[in-house]
């Protein structure tokens, strides 16, 4: 029976990374080259479908998620708590939930609240057009629409690099 429980482990765990969930090891950071942001339209958790280019004019974090990843998870308190520390100076988050299943998203946002939008791209077609190879991977977009910077998976510290990137764009 252990050894049953071992394989099942080890399974889970050769999937989930193949699945392209990037661990602390491979996890990056990098500038983009300033091309315009896809724009796309979600249903949002409220029900309201929302578009990227609603938020033209704004500094957009747009971060992909899954509530299975634990990454994911645990920089979800840390974008809550930059949300609201810098949403009156024109800044947003986007939450995209990736499953294909929204109820395991909305279970564990019953647990882990947040404010900011979460939209659902069920169907991965955002996901898809962004080319996510990681989760998370979080997009920074300016004011302009352009991307910035993106980050794939997380490791602890780039909470800091966001908050930096966020205010350099909020500056400009």
């Amino acid at each position: 029976m252990k050894y049953l429980i071992r394989l099942v482990g080890i399974l889970a765990f050769t999937i989930s990374t193949s699945l392209g969930v990037a661990n602390v090891a491979n996890a990056s950071q990098k500038t983009l080259d300033g091309s315009s942001a896809p724009d796309f339209t979600l249903k949002s958790r409220s029900g309201k479908n929302l578009r990227l280019s609603d938020y033209r004019g704004q500094v957009v974090l747009l971060n992909f998620w899954a509530s299975w990843c634990g990454p994911c998870r645990q920089e979800m308190p840390i974008l809550e708590h930059m949300y609201k520390r810098y949403r009156k100076l024109g800044f947003v988050i986007l939450g995209v939930n990736t499953e294909q299943d929204t109820s395991k998203a909305n279970a564990y946002l019953r647990d882990v609240k947040v404010s900011f939008p979460i939209l659902y791209d069920t169907s991965s077609t955002v996901s898809k057009l962004y080319n996510n190879r990681a989760m998370p991977t979080t997009i920074i977009i300016d004011r302009n629409g352009k991307m910035r910077f993106m980050h794939e998976g997380y490791k602890a510290g780039y909470e800091k690099d966001y908050k930096s990137q966020v205010k350099k764009l909020i500056r400009e």
